[in-house]
């Protein structure tokens, strides 16, 4: 087939021939049922394990989609990643097959889901469309699958997440039966909407124009400088929005010779290339992504969702770069960047981003090692004069959002414009900017319904303001953004639009009447307030804050010492000097109530738990929980003692299990809180679990361990700048097997086993001995534990950690 084809019925035939063709499956359709996914299941399976790679995202609107279908999915393709697309309500009807051939490639684009009805006798249409007419088209087609597949409102479908859509989905069906027998009539019916619109983010030319690194970019090379000299070979550089971090990857860019800079948005792509062309004009820039692929070019900018693919990650051999530069993205995409990250092998990897929330950025930290050469936060960069100060109003929103439904991760859409299209809303909305306002404002709304509603408001009380949206042509948003830095328009409303990568440093008044969902974005837009313009003193942020989730939780962006803070500061944070923070009363007591009913801080680490739990779709290690998770693993120690205590606690253990802790419980909490001043005991706990299962409890001498222990410190530099740092230890660099020994001897030998309770660990007579006797059953687990709080007391003692630090 060369050319376009319309297929009006028996499109099943077509999947099938053209599985058997593929070199990479992707799929993407609004429901799947138990009588669909039977029919593609064999061919699919078949694909899979030719070693084919299968991607299907398929969605839960209305909850159509049958649990058991999904289940078979499951079952019978291993090896295929699935996802799910949480709708929370807003329409998701695509149906689009892709397969990437070997010479030929073909996109699918029509009406037919996955029911048999609809693959086989019903009445659809469906266009089959091979690269021949349009690679491309496909191409297009391809990186936005991926964007969706792995977009904020998607999670794995694993055997955690099935039990969780099973429940909602009899709960929904308890009120709105659905036919296993679908007809497209009904699906037409139940598929009417209104879409969410997708986060826009533009670009123009950057504001940066010096060719020479800023304070806060030298600063942030220093520091990057001393990781590559120690040895690290990842890390990421945190730098508040304004500080320049694509500049600050282009000046660090000077020391490689081919760099690979990888985004999740065209527009920052576009935006880095230019940035970097500016730092390197000598040096040749190009684009991978679905339109462009130079694979020669000295500084490659490429999309995430094309080379995220292993059809084009096979294009490039593992040195192809010497350092590979990854922007901030969300964690959804991480398997994506793990397989990149697994493909290449940089001299260095460098994650930027603008935001140090570690809710947000849980992967950037992971991929990274957890290795922060530094953090300077917007509050740091404040202080230091190099973003313009603040003064913060908290004004009571009276909206009862306890009483609108969560879906998934936001709020019912149409539940939450019931609500904020008030005359009564609207009108303490413009009290409150009036009273607060200085000259430019940018308002940050919920949907595009509330900012044309808000926009109309406003314009009927003669304010020059404007709506702007996703949906509104280029040139209409650019010529609103200078009549905005101009003066010839007050204010603009906006759902999706200037939370990063456009600059209107006049910009001096922020007003969110929006729930805030994610402290990411929350930060971000504060950001669009905080460069630095002439004749601006300061920011104005007017936040209407009501009974919603994060409410208590966001003021933690504007706290300076969110460690020192005590019950008797109440709700306020503790802002920068130069900046003023005002909540009305009725705010203060609505945070204070909301902090009464959150959760306690055991119930917030294992919700952190389970939240990773259902994203890995298993029990995630200690190590994982430290990189991935949600929550600070330091927590742990001080609320359960240790890890498996969380295990414990959250009944997340089995009857073996459960006697292991119980019997083993105090050489848990010794390997958990036994102090490390140096690596030393952890290094031999880690020689002796290297020996196995059947032989970790042998007793070792201090020359049987030496060898190791000199191996593993010497291994890496920031390894001996850490633990061989000191006159005497130094010394120790080059191997000496009496001094080494003599050194494990008197430092973790000895003192292990003077501070060890309960006679756990002893050194007599020159043997070190681990007092454990564990039953036959049980030897496994007790190994399997021991190995994994030493594994991440071993990586957080050596991963460098400066969030804390400017």
């Amino acid at each position: 087939m060369s050319k376009l084809q319309l297929v009006t019925s028996q499109l099943i035939g077509h999947l099938g021939r053209l599985s058997k063709e593929a070199v990479e499956i992707n799929w993407i359709t609004a429901f799947a049922m138990k009588s669909g996914v039977r029919i593609v299941t064999p061919f699919l399976k078949e694909a899979a394990d030719r070693g084919v790679p299968i991607k299907l995202l398929i969605g839960d609107y209305l909850f159509v989609t049958q649990p058991e279908a999904l289940g078979i999915l499951l079952e019978e393709l291993p090896s295929a990643e699935i996802r799910l697309w949480k709708s929370g309500g807003a329409s998701f009807h695509p149906k689009s097959y892709l397969f990437r051939g070997e010479e030929t490639s073909h996109l699918i684009v029509g009406s037919s889901n996955l029911s048999r009805s609809a693959l086989t006798e019903g009445v659809e249409w469906n266009l089959i469309a091979p690269t021949s007419v349009d690679e491309t088209v496909f191409d297009e087609a391809a990186e936005q699958f991926l964007a969706h597949f792995y977009a904020d409102e998607t999670i794995p479908l694993n055997k955690e997440t099935l039990q969780e859509y099973k429940a909602l989905h009899e709960k929904a069906n308890l009120k709105r039966p659905i036919s296993p027998v679908w007809s497209e009539a009904e699906e037409t019916g139940l598929m009417l909407g209104s879409s969410q619109p997708q986060e826009i983010i533009e670009t123009e030319a950057p504001y940066i124009t010096e060719l020479e690194p800023r304070p806060a970019q030298q600063e942030a090379l220093d520091a990057l400088d001393t990781v590559i000299e120690e040895e690290y070979t990842r890390a990421m550089a945190v730098l508040a929005t304004g500080l320049g971090k694509t500049y600050l990857a282009a000046f660090f860019a000077k020391k490689f010779k081919r760099v690979l800079f990888v985004a999740h948005r065209q527009e920052i792509l576009l935006q880095a290339k230019e940035s970097f062309q500016k730092i390197h004009p000598n040096k040749k820039s190009a684009f991978y992504h679905a339109t462009e692929k130079d694979t020669s070019a000295d500084f490659l900018f490429a999309s995430i969702y094309t080379l995220g693919s292993e059809y084009h990650l096979d294009q490039f051999e593992r040195d192809a770069f010497d350092l590979i530069v990854v922007d901030e993205f969300h964690h959804a995409a991480s398997p994506t960047y793990r397989r990149l990250l697994e493909h290449f092998d940089p001299q260095f990897l460098l994650g930027i981003t603008a935001t140090p929330d570690r809710m947000d950025n849980q992967d950037v930290y992971a991929l990274c090692d957890g290795n922060v050469a530094i953090s300077i936060h917007f509050l740091d960069a404040i202080e230091r004069n190099w973003l313009a100060p603040f003064l913060y109003f908290g004004v009571y929103d009276n909206t009862d959002y306890s009483k609108i439904r969560w879906i998934g991760n936001r709020y019912d859409e149409e539940e939450l414009l019931q609500v904020q299209l008030r005359e009564d809303y609207a009108e303490a909305v413009f009290e409150a900017w009036k009273k607060h306002k200085q000259t430019r404002t940018i308002v940050f709304c919920s949907t595009v319904r509330q900012t044309q509603f808000m926009d109309q408001f406003f314009r009927e009380r003669g304010i020059r303001s404007m709506s702007l949206s996703g949906g509104t042509p280029a040139e209409e948003r650019k010529a609103a953004r200078a009549k905005l830095d101009s003066g010839d328009l007050e204010i603009i409303f906006t759902v999706d639009l200037f939370n990063e990568g456009v600059d209107i440093p006049k910009v001096d008044t922020l007003l969110f009447i929006r729930p805030t969902e994610s402290l990411t974005v929350y930060t971000q837009q504060i950001g669009r307030g905080l460069r630095i313009a002439d004749e601006k003193d300061h920011c104005v942020i007017i936040d209407f804050i009501g009974n919603y989730r994060n409410a208590d939780l966001k003021l933690s962006v504007f706290d300076t010492a969110p460690q020192t803070k005590g019950k008797a500061q109440g709700v306020e944070p503790l802002v920068p000097a130069n900046c003023d923070f005002n909540l009305e009363l009725a705010v203060v007591n609505l945070l204070e109530e909301l902090r009464k009913k959150r959760a306690p801080r055991k119930e917030a680490m294992v919700l952190a738990y389970r939240e990773l739990k259902r994203e890995l779709g298993r029990r995630p290690t200690y190590l994982e929980f430290h990189l991935q998770g949600t929550a600070d693993s330091k927590t742990i120690r001080q609320e359960f003692g240790s890890w498996f205590g969380l295990l414990a606690y959250a009944a997340e253990l089995n009857a073996d299990e459960i006697e292991v802790w119980t019997k083993h419980q105090n050489w848990f909490l010794e390997v958990e809180k036994t102090g490390m001043n140096k690596s030393y005991k952890m290094v031999v706990l880690s020689y002796m679990l290297s020996k196995g299962v059947e032989s970790w409890l042998e007793p070792i001498t201090p020359v049987e361990a030496a060898p190791y222990f000199h191996e593993f410190l010497t291994a890496k530099q920031y390894r001996l700048n850490a633990d061989f740092n000191d006159v005497q230890s130094r010394k120790l660099r080059d191997y000496d097997e009496k001094k080494i020994a003599d050194l494990i001897e008197r430092m973790p030998m000895t003192k292990w086993s003077g501070s060890a309770k309960d006679g756990l660990v002893t050194f007599n007579d020159n043997l070190f001995s681990l007092n454990l006797s564990p039953s036959n059953e049980h030897r496994r687990i007790l190994y399997d534990w021991t190995k994994a709080i030493a594994e991440y007391r071993l990586h957080a003692y050596f991963a460098r950690d400066n969030t804390n630090k400017t």
